[in-house]
């Protein structure tokens, strides 16, 4: 639509868990939109460095890196705050970082419920905390990434699906408590990326026979998705976008 469209050019994201996967496909997209990035780390120090380089190599010092544990609330904080100080500003927080294992019923120890739940909720939270004072001041967005199994639970994941299901509840809740200033959606993928940790074949064929367009997702659905939410939609919050190819309306 004709006005919608809302420059990037020079405002500055944080991307957790930007260095591979759809996180660098994020990264791509909005740099070449103009912004400018913090791209956070934990184990993936090369992937991150060599990502800063290809794109500061189009524009010089356009990115700054920054590694944290995210399971750590004090790294969140310090993560938040060298993020706003590496430009001054911030104008969009991606919380794309996750972990993903299974944990069956019955086997779950405390140590999976705290990374899991850390990660994937406990870190979006107080990221979005620590950020929302300067989100605020620039008019910004948080946009976090959760999954079509925050509503359909995957069995064995228990823990897993009930942290997405609370970064749903979290992206409602805050898009309440920082409207009208800055803007929260979330994105719940479908197969974009099969897991790192492995997935049998039988599995993956039926996760395809069940979604509607008969394929696998591509990371650059996901950027994309986050790139009209930033850019193209001042007057969407509180939203969950499913990029799924219909997975979702499948039972």
């Amino acid at each position: 639509m004709p006005g919608t469209e809302h420059s990037l050019d020079s405002k500055v994201a944080l991307i957790t868990g930007g260095a591979r996967r759809i996180g660098a496909a994020i990264a791509r997209t909005l740099h070449a939109e103009g912004m400018n990035l913090i791209i956070h780390y934990r184990n993936s120090g090369d992937n991150a460095k060599t990502l800063a380089d290809e794109l500061n190599q189009h524009r010089s010092g356009s990115v700054a890196l920054a590694k944290a544990d995210l399971e750590k609330t004090e790294d969140c904080s310090r993560l938040a705050q060298q993020a706003i100080d590496a430009f001054g500003r911030i104008h969009a927080l991606i919380n794309n970082a996750s972990a993903f294992f299974p944990t069956p019923l019955g086997e779950i120890s405390q140590k999976h419920w705290e990374t899991l739940l850390g990660v994937n909720l406990k870190a979006p939270f107080f990221l979005s905390q620590a950020c929302a004072e300067a989100l605020t001041s620039t008019q910004g967005a948080i946009i976090n990434l959760t999954d079509i199994y925050a509503k359909r639970p995957l069995p064995k994941h228990l823990v897993y699906s009930v942290s997405k299901a609370g970064l749903v509840a979290l992206t409602h809740s805050l898009a309440q408590e920082l409207g009208p200033d800055v803007r929260v959606n979330a994105i719940a993928p479908g197969a974009i990326l099969w897991p790192e940790s492995g997935d049998t074949q039988e599995n993956q064929e039926e996760i395809i026979r069940r979604t509607p367009l008969g394929r696998l997702g591509d990371p650059g659905d996901i950027a994309g998705t986050v790139l009209f939410l930033l850019r193209d939609a001042p007057f969407i919050t509180g939203q969950v976008i499913n990029v799924d190819g219909g997975r979702s309306v499948r039972p």
